[in-house]
Formats: structure tokens, C-alpha cells, sequence
């Protein structure tokens, strides 16, 4: 080892040349450099095996069971069966143990079903084959035998097999084009480039030849980023050193299209791949029904103490009695005497916390879970979430939020690709104040040989001709798109080109297509990318060539991208278009101010513009220009840093030449989902990062602005004019003004007598708001001012938002002291962070990829499809799993009550009231299923109604189902019932001659009989609340109860005598016998039941929900209201009295239409629709008066 290698090693490794840590050499096919370059040092690299699994067959069974001992319930019942196995308990421990192992056993089950679907599916894509070029030969390898260093061959449609660096391709000028559909959703066929002094090297038998390193980043999950540099060596001192960026990387999971075959070295394998680190899981989202539960759990748990530390203390008080201590059949052990006072009472605590833990329900946890990954699937399901155009349907990747779509109160939207289709039309371009039309339409149809130009204004001169074909240019060379033969490239759209489908464009973003095809239409035909020289064809018909020397990317915080081409004549130009907000500040000279007011007059009507501009370069600022831009793209620290200084430096200096105006239609329905969510009580908030003017346009044409809502400005150009803290406080007082005399409608938006506010800021001005100032101590107030604003406004619009500040939103309006469920929507990666902020994340599969899709919790097609996602799917959700919630607490408040008030007859013994067998499988068997069927199927009011009314989500909201009130009125219901049943038994039985024989009923008898009751009472109970039967609400509800019945036989050895369990033994036989055991079920039944069957009626009679008007109504029209009634019509009237001409409609016109009214009481608020003609004969048609909540008096059919 000479002194140069150690020199390279010391200051690698002591010095940290270079951050040496954060980045990795690899030595392409395992070759050592030439003698006196760089040290040899072989790294170790994981292989190439891929892992998603979570457990393996060694430690499924210990870390699945610490996973599900950590969640609290589990945990509680384990104490508790523990409690049982050490102790003297008055129940058997199976009556803990058995609940608490079917919980465990049926998670374990599922989770370990889930996970063996992964091993398989790493196992197929482990073992897929590989080709590797080693030794100048191609052998094949199992794909999770490579190793980083590796060749591999990569054939014209197959996957990649871990991340590659491009090395050479079959193509002459080594691209190779590459579908990334399964990574982010992008059907479209992307370009990625081999370094130039690599594509020569075409064969097995080159590659052998091939000497050279690359030094990179270490692995991250950035799928869009990478740095890098190879150095190459050609029989020289100092190697080649090229920059390798992301478009040298083939990333694992991509597809190669249109290219014969490719070389590529490995460069990140196994779980270090970028499609692997993106497995990382996102941060846990609870619901707010999930938040309610635990609450009542911790209130059920101090009613659980405080029961038990009642029936100790009673305990000891009634032993105090030296005649009570014990019966003389039960004398105690002198071990017990001699054991403390306090040790007893400690042990019978823990006694009586384990004759009454069944008021916890284990199995609720459970059933939850099951209800949810179940439900879910009718998501899926849903035929009327299917897009045919895309194929695909709605995708579940959270079921944990299902019934927080119920919740939802503020909902925040991305405007491309989510409000509108992101598929881009070219309509115009100006060029130095002249207007020009691509093509004359007629009747929808492009008229031949219309490629000529529509000159709004006059024509330019010989200079302005010049201006207008170097724009041509400009845009038929400053973009990424690539040209695609049609017989070579698959279900991609066509372009036209004069009626012959020769080729067509393609590129990652719809705007540059639309350009080039636009300019097309005017005469510039892009050609193709050829040895590095891009082909116009201009009007002359006349082929030019420019020599393409380097593009300076898009990327989101320029808001621009340039090229930098060589023409024929020699000549240097840098082609830049942008933002407006990009480019102007960065001209120098041209015709600024017409420009700039065509751009604005195109933004109000809603189209999306693009400035264009250029610079002439001498050979010295090319050479200074590529000195910079050589040098930021070899740093492998900080490089996108760099990159963006020496753009910035380069892109200045710019002549205008003119502007683009492009349209992106709205979505099919989108004004109509959007109106229905205001309906619906939510806020929409259009967050986008597109110029205020377009943005406006298109809100008003959703329907989120209407042309009566008085919009209010917090924008830049406001707040240059007077300060911010007074603009500020003047919209705060023009919102705030009309709540002295009246407080606003809850309408959202859509009452008559409110003015309709919209709010519209931009992201400057949003920093301001959210970054106080050190000067003025009252800014730190502007946040909450800000916000009193936005409550105020039925709708917000922020424009011109970075992906981070729309997650700022999205946190601000979660954090404020309403604590709204938030919703966020959208399409593109610039959307991830506010999908993930929010309760609920929406991705739409849209044309900017499938990174929102993959980061959301939910994933649908299109926009519109939104609106049965919350307005039905969520409504049903919120509706069954609130019931589930309530009913569990309940039945069990039912099951272990009377458990209570038994120790009160039997000296606080801690005799249980029930067998073990029925503790045992009271919520595993006989009540579980109803419950769950009901909260996979319940549909309380008909679909269609529910999307034709969208003001019924507001009936659910804030949580209405699950608020204290409601959980008190079940508790109480379930005591009541639990003290019926208990002391209806009690008193039945002071006849002690219940049988025919004379002969007494046991214990285990009266035991039997609660129970029974209880089992059919509770079943009942929810018989009662179902709305929706099908046979199988019928065949679960009725089956559980023979089920009961059968089991009970069977227990009792009846039906099998070899079951000769001795405490049962002919009881439950025994209780049948008799019949005022029989008259007792039946009326204690009916006892228990009629509070609440009053209670409802009573409710729906004198004070009737909107709801249930509409359940009344329906049933009327036996399940066809929604084909022919106005729903707003069935509304609680907003006044207490109705207006006087409301009482008297006009009745001197004959009934000659089939008219509806509202009808139920005398007074003017109503609540069925009824045809009028139905009650024409009737005298209750004089008696009951009219009365119309509605558009009018009549509403015809």
C-alpha cells in the first residue's frame, strides 16, 4: 500500500472528507480502480431481499402478543384473569380467560392471515429472475441474490429490481423511457439519460471493460432526489467525474417501455431501495368516536371501583354482627382468622372487581374492529365510485376513520387536478401585445388548414415578426416533452398533426403538451431529440436545429424552468417561462405592461398562464453560466442548494417576448359536490398555488363563491396599501358588524337574511398573519382575528400557497378552540403534507401521480365522488357505529347490574348471579352478532335521500350521537332495565311454590330466569331501533335467540344427558315448566322495553328530527319519497311561529296538479309529506290548516 492510499484513508476517516458518512462508494461490477487512484474499500450492502412482512414464524406468537397487551382493555382482563387464577374468586377464571383468549385468538388470526399475504407476496417478487453481466457474460440470479455493484440487463418491459444507475441503453443517444405507474400512478412515459461517456459501452463484452466508482447519497425516501457523481477511468491520471442526478436513477417497481434493452448498475438494494423506505407507516389517526369510547370506558371503570369498594365496605359492616359473620356450615379457617383485616378486605376488592369487570366490554373492542374492516369494503364495493374512464375504484387504506367521514366540518381542496381535470387546452398566446387563436373552429370541429393565426389586434411588423416566430421557438424548445412514435407506444392519447397520426408528445405535465401541440396548430412543429439536438419544423416547412446544452428544471419554489440551446448560426439563447410572479421581476426590457394586462385578463377568466421570455448569451456568460451550473451539479453536499443559487444567477437579465393562456376545465359535478357540502354545514377552503385571479375565477365557477357573496381581500396588494393590522381589524368589523342584532345562520353560507362573506389571501400575506412580529405586542393577536374572520366566511380561498403553508392551514383550523374535524383532498405530491395534517386525507387518482393517493387514508377517482363518500357512506358510518358504541355500554350495565343488587340478598358472598357459562358467552355468542350485522347494514333514512338532501349531515355532526346526555339516557335505560329484571324475578318468586309439584326454585333458577330475560330484551331492544331489515337482520336476530334457547338446553343436559354439569343440571327444563315463569319473561319483557317504545313515540310526535320526518315520510311513500318529494320541505320550520300568509293558502284553485303538504299536527310545524288529494274527501282537510315549508304554497309533481 503506497503512501497515497493511506493519505485517502486518514482523511477519510479522521479527517471526514467530504462527510464521508453520508455517502457511499460503489464500484461498478466489484472492480478495483486503477493502482494510485482511489483506496479499494469493499462496503457491506444488505442483499437485495425485500421485507414488508411484520413478524416471522420464531416471533409471531411473542411480539403479537405484546402488540395486543398493550392496548389497556387487553391488558385489564389479563390483570383480571390473573386475579382469578391467584385468588379465591367467586367466578371461574375461564369466565375472564375464555372472552379475553377468543379477543386475542381472532386478532392474532387476522393479523397473522395479513401478514402471511405478505410473505407470499415478497416471496414471488424475491425469487423473480434476474440477468447480471459478469465476466462479459449475462447469468441469471434470483432477484434477491444482487448485490450493490452489480450489472444488470434489463430487458423492453420488465421491472426494475432495485435502483439503478443508467449506464448505456440500446438507443443510440442512451435514454430509455420508463413508466413509474406502480410507484406514483404516472401512466406517461418518462425520459432517464446515461452519462455520455457510458453509452458507448452497448455490450456484455464492453461492460467488462468498463473501470469506474460512484460516489452517492446514503438511501432516502425521497423518490424525486438524487445526488451523486461517477468517476470514470479511461486510461488517464484523474478520472472522468460526471454528476449523476434523479434522472440517472431507475427506481425499483418502475417499468422499462420502448427500449430495446438497458445496462444499469445497482445501486440501492433490498429495504435501502426508495420504494421500500416509502414503506414507512404514517402517524396513527383516531377518530372522535374512538376518543368518546375511551371516555365512557374510564367512566364505566369508576363505576366498576366504586361498586366494588361499596360491596366491601357493606361487606364488613354486615359481618360487624358477630350473628352475621358466617354460617356455622362455613366456619372460617384459622388461617383466615389470623390473616390482617385489611389483606381480607383487599382480597374480597379484588373479588368483587372480578364478579362485576363484566361492565367493561372487552368484546366492544372487537367488534369495533371488525365493523370497521368489514365496512370498509362497501366502499370499495360501490359501483357509483367507479370511474370507467380511469378504471379504478374507490380504495380503503384506513378503515379506522370510516365513521369520521360522518364528522367532517371543514374540508380543504386543491384546485388542479381535484376542482378541475388537469387536462390542459391550448387557447391562446400573446406575443408583444398581439393576441393570437390557434385554429377557427366551427361547430366543434377544427377546420382544415385553420393552422393559421387569428390576429386579434393589428399585425407586427418586420421586427414584431421576429419577436413572434422567436417565441414559436422559444416554446417548441423550452420544455421536457418527448415525441413518440404511435405504432410503438401503448394507450397513450394522440396528438394530431393535420389529420396524420404520425407521433405524438408526450411529458410528465399536461401544460407542456398543450403548449407544443398549441404551437403546432400555429405553425412550429417540435420534431424530436436527436444526438443531443432538438428538431423544429417551421411554417416554411423548413427543418432548424439547436444543439440542447442544459436545462434548468421546474421545480415548485421558482415556479419557472429555461433551456439553454446553440443554433444553427452559433448563437447562445437561454429560454425561460415561468409564473408571471417568476418572470417579471426578472425582465429587463420588452413589452411588459400589455403583456401583463393580457396575463391578467386571461387569470380572471380562469385560464392559467405562462410568461416567456429570453437572453441572449455571449460565449463568456455561457462559459461563466456552465462553470456555475457544472459546479452545483457535482456538490454531493447541499446540491439542490447550490442548483438553485446558480439558477438564480443565471435566469436574470430577460427580454419578454409574451405569454401562454392554457384552460383546465372543471370536473364533471364539481360545483354540485361543492354546493352540497355547504348544504351539508361544511366549510370549503380552496387552497392552490395558482394566481389569485385564476383561482377566483374558477371558485365562482364551482359555485364556491356565488356572485352575491361579498368577497374580502387579505392579499399582498391590500396590505402594501395600508398596514396589516389595519386590514385586519377592518374585514374583522365588517364580518362581525351584523352579529349585534342577529347571530349568523348556520347555513354556511346559504341563508337569506345573512350576508355571504368569502375570504380570499394569499401566502405572503398568510406569513405575515401566522409569524408575529417582535415589534408590535397586539400581532400576536392577528392569528386569532385572522381566524374569527374565516368562521365568519361561508368560503376561503388561498391562493398562491407552498405545500407546507396549506399544511399550516390545515394545523391552525385543527388547533383552534372548536377543535373541527378537518378534511383535506387532493391529487398531486404538493398536496401530501396537508392530507396527512388533516383528521381525514383524501387522495384523488389524478394525472399529477399517485402520491396523494398512496399518502391518504382514502383514495377516490374523481372529485365528485366526495359527495356520496361523506354524505352517505360517512352518514350510515357514524350513524352504526355510535349506536354499536351505546348499545354495548348498555347491554352490559344490563348484564352486571343485577349482579350488584343480588349481593344485597346474599350477605355480600360474592356469589355470582349467573353460571359461568352464560358470563362466559353473554357477549361472545348470544349478543354479538345482531349488533354487529346491525352496524354493517343499518340504513336508517334511503340513499337517495340522503345525497338529495345534503342538510341532513348536519343532524350528525359535532359528534351529536355520542355526546354525554345521550350516553347518560342509555345508562340510565340500562339500569332500569337491569332493576325490572332483577326485581320483577324477585317479587315473582315470593311465590315459593312456583311448579305444578310444589317443588321451590334454586338459585341457579332465578339466575336462569334473569338472564333469559335479559338475552331477549336486549336483542329486542335493538329489533326496536332497526329501520332496514333484510332477511339477514332476520335470520342473526331471531337465530341468536333460539341459538340462547338451544345452548341452554343443552347445558342443561336435556338434549345431550351425557352433559352432566351439576349446577345446571335440568334448571333451565325446570324453569320452562312452570307457567309463571313464563308470564314473567313475557312481562318483564315488555316492562323493560316500554320506556323507551314511549319515549320515541312520544318524541316523533312532539318533537320530531329531521330524520324522522323523513323516516315518517318515507314509509308513507313506502320507500319512494325521494323520486318525487322536496326535501327541504320536511324540515323543522327555522321560526317558532310561521308567517301569516303561510296559514292560508290560496284554495280557490281546483286540484287539478298532485299537490303535497306537510301534515301532523295543528300547529304550523309539520313533518309528513302527504299528496293533498289524499285528504280531499277528509274532514281533517278543514280542520288541520295548511302549512308549507318550502319554495312555496304549491309545489307541482
Amino acid at each position: 500500500m503506497d503512501f497515497s492510499t493511506i493519505r485517502n484513508l486518514i482523511s477519510r476517516y479522521c479527517t471526514g472528507e467530504d462527510n464521508w458518512v453520508d455517502n457511499r462508494t460503489v464500484y461498478i461490477a466489484h472492480k478495483e480502480p486503477p493502482p494510485g487512484a482511489e483506496a479499494y474499500i469493499p462496503q457491506r450492502y444488505p442483499d437485495n431481499r425485500i421485507v414488508s412482512s411484520k413478524y416471522t414464524f420464531w416471533n409471531f406468537i411473542p411480539k403479537n402478543l405484546f402488540e395486543q397487551f398493550r392496548r389497556i382493555a387487553n391488558f385489564y382482563f389479563l390483570i383480571i384473569f390473573l386475579v382469578q387464577l391467584i385468588i379465591d374468586t367467586p367466578t371461574s377464571p375461564i369466565t375472564s380467560g375464555l372472552p379475553l383468549f377468543f379477543v386475542i385468538t381472532v386478532t392474532a388470526i387476522k393479523q397473522g392471515y395479513e401478514d402471511w399475504l405478505r410473505h407470499k407476496a415478497d416471496n414471488s417478487i424475491n425469487q423473480c429472475p434476474v440477468l447480471v453481466v459478469q465476466h462479459g457474460k449475462v447469468i441469471r440470479k434470483q432477484s434477491r441474490n444482487l448485490r450493490v455493484g452489480d450489472v444488470v440487463l434489463v430487458k423492453e418491459d420488465e421491472t426494475f429490481p432495485c435502483d439503478l444507475v443508467l449506464l448505456s441503453s440500446s438507443r443510440e443517444d442512451g435514454t430509455c423511457f420508463v413508466t413509474t405507474a406502480s410507484l406514483d400512478g404516472e401512466s406517461s412515459h418518462k425520459t432517464y439519460y446515461a452519462v455520455q461517456d457510458t453509452k458507448a459501452f452497448s455490450t456484455e463484452e464492453d461492460m467488462d471493460t468498463l473501470q469506474a466508482t460512484i460516489e452517492c447519497e446514503q438511501p432516502q425516501p425521497d423518490l424525486y432526489k438524487f445526488v451523486g457523481r461517477i468517476n470514470i477511468y479511461l486510461n488517464r491520471d484523474e478520472p472522468i467525474a460526471r454528476p449523476l442526478g434523479s434522472e440517472n436513477l431507475l427506481l425499483r417497481g418502475a417499468t422499462l417501455k420502448n427500449t430495446e434493452h438497458i445496462y444499469a448498475v445497482a445501486i440501492y438494494t433490498g429495504m435501502e431501495t426508495k420504494m421500500a423506505l416509502n414503506y414507512q407507516s404514517k402517524s396513527q389517526k383516531r377518530s372522535a368516536v374512538e376518543k368518546s369510547m375511551n371516555a365512557y370506558l374510564i367512566v364505566y371503570l369508576c363505576i366498576l371501583i366504586s361498586k366494588a369498594l361499596i360491596n366491601t365496605a357493606l361487606k364488613y359492616a354486615w359481618q360487624a354482627n358477630p350473628d352475621r359473620d358466617e354460617p356455622w356450615y362455613n366456619h372460617k379457617t384459622d388461617g383466615e382468622r389470623q390473616r390482617h383485616v385489611l389483606i381480607r378486605a383487599f382480597t374480597d376488592f379484588l373479588a368483587f372487581m372480578v364478579l362485576f369487570n363484566y361492565i367493561i366490554p372487552v368484546s366492544m373492542y372487537v367488534t369495533v374492529e371488525m365493523q370497521k374492516f368489514l365496512g370498509s369494503y362497501f366502499i370499495m364495493w360501490d359501483d357509483d365510485m367507479f370511474d370507467e374512464e380511469l378504471g379504478e375504484r374507490a380504495q380503503v387504506n384506513t378503515s379506522d376513520l370510516n365513521e369520521e367521514l360522518g364528522q367532517v366540518e371543514y374540508v380543504f381542496t386543491d384546485k388542479t387536478g381535484t376542482l378541475t381535470e388537469n387536462n390542459m387546452e391550448f387557447i391562446e398566446c400573446c406575443v408583444d401585445g398581439h393576441v393570437y387563436v390557434p385554429h377557427a373552429v366551427c361547430n366543434g370541429q377544427v377546420m382544415p388548414g385553420a393552422v393559421g393565426m387569428d390576429m386579434i389586434d393589428s399585425s407586427p411588423g418586420p421586427e414584431g415578426k421576429e419577436s413572434e416566430e422567436l417565441f414559436f421557438r422559444a416554446l417548441c424548445l423550452c420544455h421536457t416533452v418527448q415525441v413518440k412514435e404511435a405504432e410503438t407506444v401503448d394507450g397513450i392519447k394522440q396528438g394530431l398533426h393535420q389529420g396524420k397520426a404520425t407521433s405524438f408528445y408526450i411529458s410528465s405535465s399536461p401544460d407542456e403538451v398543450a403548449l407544443v401541440e398549441g404551437m403546432k396548430r400555429l405553425g412550429f412543429t417540435y420534431l424530436r431529440l436527436k444526438d443531443n439536438h432538438m428538431e423544429i419544423l417551421n411554417r416554411e416547412d423548413e427543418i432548424e436545429r439547436f444543439q440542447l446544452l442544459d436545462v434548468l428544471t421546474f421545480d415548485s419554489v421558482r415556479r419557472r424552468m429555461s433551456v439553454i440551446v446553440r443554433s444553427s448560426t452559433g448563437e447562445n439563447y437561454l429560454f425561460c417561462k415561468g409564473a408571471d410572479s417568476s418572470i417579471f421581476p426578472r425582465v429587463i426590457s420588452g413589452k411588459v405592461e400589455q403583456v401583463r394586462a393580457r396575463v391578467e385578463h386571461n387569470a380572471v377568466e380562469g385560464l392559467r398562464t405562462l410568461c416567456v421570455a429570453y437572453r441572449k448569451l455571449s460565449p463568456a456568460q455561457y462559459e461563466e453560466a456552465c462553470h456555475l451550473l457544472n459546479g452545483a451539479k457535482l456538490a454531493l453536499q447541499d446540491r439542490d442548494k447550490k442548483l438553485a443559487e446558480a439558477y438564480d444567477l443565471v435566469e436574470k437579465d430577460l427580454i419578454l417576448l409574451g405569454a401562454t393562456a392554457v384552460e383546465d376545465r372543471l370536473q364533471d359535478k364539481a360545483a354540485d359536490t361543492i354546493e352540497s357540502l355547504h348544504k351539508a354545514g361544511m366549510k370549503v377552503w380552496v387552497l392552490t398555488g395558482d394566481k389569485m385571479e385564476t383561482a377566483a375565477a374558477t371558485c365562482y365557477a364551482s359555485k364556491l363563491f356565488r356572485r352575491s357573496t361579498l368577497i374580502l381581500e387579505l392579499t399582498t396588494k391590500r396590505t402594501e396599501e395600508q398596514s396589516l393590522h389595519d386590514v385586519l381589524f377592518d374585514l374583522s368589523r365588517t364580518v362581525l358588524r351584523q352579529q349585534g342584532g342577529m347571530t349568523r345562520d348556520s347555513l354556511s353560507g346559504l341563508s337569506g337574511d345573512c350576508q355571504d362573506y368569502g375570504l380570499i389571501i394569499d401566502g405572503a400575506t398568510l406569513s405575515a398573519v401566522l409569524k408575529p412580529s417582535q415589534d408590535d405586542s397586539s400581532s400576536g393577536n392577528y392569528k386569532e382575528i385572522f381566524l374569527e374572520i374565516c368562521r365568519n366566511c361561508s368560503a376561503v380561498l388561498c391562493c398562491r400557497m407552498a405545500p407546507l403553508q396549506k399544511a399550516q392551514i390545515v394545523k391552525m383550523i385543527k388547533a383552534s378552540k372548536e377543535h373541527p374535524i378537518t378534511l383535506a383532498i387532493g391529487d398531486g405530491a404538493n398536496d401530501v403534507s396537508m392530507i396527512l395534517e388533516a383528521h381525514v386525507g383524501i387522495g384523488i387518482m389524478g394525472k399529477e401521480g399517485r402520491q396523494a393517493a398512496r399518502n391518504s387514508d382514502y383514495a377516490i377517482p374523481k372529485f365528485k365522488h366526495l359527495k356520496k363518500m361523506l354524505l352517505v357512506h360517512g352518514h350510515y358510518y357514524y350513524i352504526r357505529i355510535s349506536e354499536l358504541v351505546q348499545y354495548f355500554f348498555y347491554k352490559n350495565v344490563c348484564f352486571i347490574f343485577p349482579q350488584f343488587l343480588y349481593q344485597f340478598f346474599c350477605g355480600f358472598s360474592q356469589q355470582p348471579l349467573y353460571d359461568t357459562a352464560y358470563l362466559t358467552l353473554y357477549n361472545i355468542s348470544f349478543t354479538s352478532l345482531p349488533i354487529l350485522l346491525y352496524s354493517l347494514i343499518e340504513q336508517h333514512i334511503n340513499m337517495d335521500i340522503l345525497k338529495k338532501d345534503p342538510s341532513l349531515y348536519r343532524d350528525i355532526a359535532k359528534n351529536s350521537l355520542l355526546r354525554w346526555p345521550i350516553f347518560i339516557y342509555w345508562t340510565f335505560l340500562g339500569l332500569f332495565d337491569a332493576v325490572v329484571f332483577f326485581f320483577g324475578a324477585y317479587f315473582l318468586f315470593d311465590n315459593t311454590t312456583f311448579t305444578s309439584n310444589g317443588q321451590m326454585f334454586g338459585n341457579w333458577t332465578f339466575g336462569t330466569l334473569v338472564f333469559t330475560v335479559l338475552v331477549f330484551t336486549v336483542t329486542l331492544k335493538l329489533a326496536l331501533d332497526t329501520h332496514y331489515w333484510t332477511w339477514i337482520n332476520h335470520f342473526v336476530i331471531w337465530g341468536s335467540l333460539l341459538f340462547y334457547v338451544i345452548f341452554s338446553l343443552l347445558w342443561g343436559g336435556i338434549i345431550w344427558p351425557f352433559l352432566n354439569y351439576q349446577r345446571m343440571y335440568y334448571v333451565f327444563m325446570q324453569m320452562l315448566s312452570s307457567g309463571p315463569a313464563w308470564l314473567s319473561i313475557i312481562l318483564l319483557i315488555t316492562v323493560s322495553l316500554l320506556p323507551d317504545v314511549v319515549k320515541k313515540v312520544l318524541c316523533r310526535a312532539l318533537w320530531p328530527t329531521t330524520t324522522e320526518r323523513i323516516q315518517n315520510a318515507d314509509k308513507l311513500y313506502k320507500g319512494q319519497l325521494s323520486e318525487f318529494t322536496p326535501m327541504a320541505s320536511l324540515h323543522a320550520p327555522r321560526n317558532k311561529r310561521a308567517e301569516p300568509h303561510n296559514l292560508n293558502p290560496r284554495r280557490s284553485e281546483p286540484f287539478t296538479k298532485k299537490l303535497m303538504f306537510t301534515q301532523w299536527r295543528r300547529k304550523p310545524s309539520y313533518c309528513t309529506f302527504t299528496p293533498l288529494i289524499r285528504f280531499a274527501g277528509s274532514s281533517r282537510l278543514s280542520r288541520a290548516g295548511y302549512a308549507y315549508n318550502g319554495a312555496g304554497p304549491e309545489t307541482s309533481v
